[in-house]
């Protein structure tokens, strides 16, 4: 069910608008867990996607769960409705160090207009999982605008 208490096929609209995204691409990125506001985006480490010493770098970790996020947001929107992020902070909390991670995004309030989620993006490496970012993010159910649906 939407935030207005109507059904969607949630999980195939994210799906084949996260297939859209040049961006989650460029990544490597892919949809591991896709629920009622709740998604897990997954990637491996790759040298392209890092910093100077070798950690993946923040803005790669701030596009994966602004996504994960916004995705986590669309799973509750009615069916023609668009997502778009209007603001995000996101705390680095430890060097992304791993050889796979995870970005969770779960709504905490959903919204006719705006919803509010949070994400956690998490660093693996040998069988260790490490919380190494944050994010608190807000987004907005866009309508009838022509071009925009999800």
């Amino acid at each position: 069910m939407t935030a207005s208490g109507n059904p969607v096929d949630y999980e195939s609209r994210v799906r084949q608008s996260f297939g859209q995204q040049g961006a989650m691409r460029t990544l490597g990125a892919e949809l591991t867990h896709v629920a009622p506001g709740a998604v897990d985006i997954c990637l491996d480490w790759a040298e392209g996607l890092t910093q100077q010493h070798g950690f993946l770098h923040a803005g790669m970790v701030s596009t994966a769960l602004d996504s994960a996020c916004g995705y986590a947001g669309l799973t509750l929107m009615p069916a023609h409705a668009a997502v778009l992020t209007i603001e995000f902070k996101i705390n680095l909390l430890a060097p992304a160090k791993g050889q796979r991670f995870r970005m969770e995004g779960r709504v905490i309030k959903p919204g006719r207009t705006i919803t509010v989620a949070e994400g956690r993006a998490y660093a693996m490496d040998r069988g260790q999982e490490k919380l190494v970012a944050t994010m608190g993010c807000t987004l907005m159910c866009v309508q009838d605008r022509e071009g925009l649906s999800d």
